[in-house]
């Protein structure tokens, strides 16, 4: 590594985390609607593709959330912003409560395009069919089509980075990214 730090063959876990780590990611709710609705914290989000409107997320094989999404036709995806780090917490808890209880202590819509809560006070929301599902080794990787989406280019976002919740304020205005 060109004398920039120590290179693991075959990194232990906790290890691979670190370095895993060290890429800073956004922190989003997934959520599923229906008669008992769910939310987890997720920072594994990403766009995948424009034509068809795709995105992504994984979830841990043993997650109650991995098999909610493979049985759900529609999902939600809340971007957090840098006022949620309770609600990133919130639904990070695993004693949180079941079902629609667990958005009690949290402002949420009911998305139009897709039977799932959508958080109040996020940078953004993507409503989602589900398209696909892939193995990623202890996680399931899921591709969502977007059916809709809404922007609050305003807000700045939450960041999860080194095993910290920090904030990302977005570029001015005018300036390209």
């Amino acid at each position: 590594m060109n004398g920039q730090g120590a290179r693991d063959v075959l990194p232990d876990p906790k290890r691979l985390r670190n370095a895993f780590g060290t890429f800073a990611t956004g922190v989003t709710v997934v959520t599923v609607g229906g008669a008992r609705p769910r939310g987890m914290t997720a920072n594994s989000f990403t766009a995948v593709s424009l034509d068809p409107p795709l995105v992504l997320v994984c979830v841990g094989r043993e997650a109650v959330m991995n098999g909610l999404l493979e049985r759900a036709e529609t999902f939600g995806i809340s971007v957090l912003s840098a006022e949620q780090e309770e609600v990133a917490r919130h639904f990070a808890n695993p004693s949180r409560p079941d079902g629609a209880d667990q958005f009690e202590p949290v402002a949420w819509t009911a998305g139009t395009a897709a039977d799932a809560p959508l958080l109040d006070g996020a940078v953004a929301h993507f409503e989602c069919e589900r398209w696909r599902e892939y193995d990623g080794g202890d996680h399931a990787i899921h591709i969502g089509r977007v059916l809709g989406m809404a922007v609050a280019p305003e807000r700045d976002g939450l960041v999860f980075h080194r095993g910290r919740f920090a904030t990302l304020a977005a570029a001015p205005r005018g300036v390209p990214a």
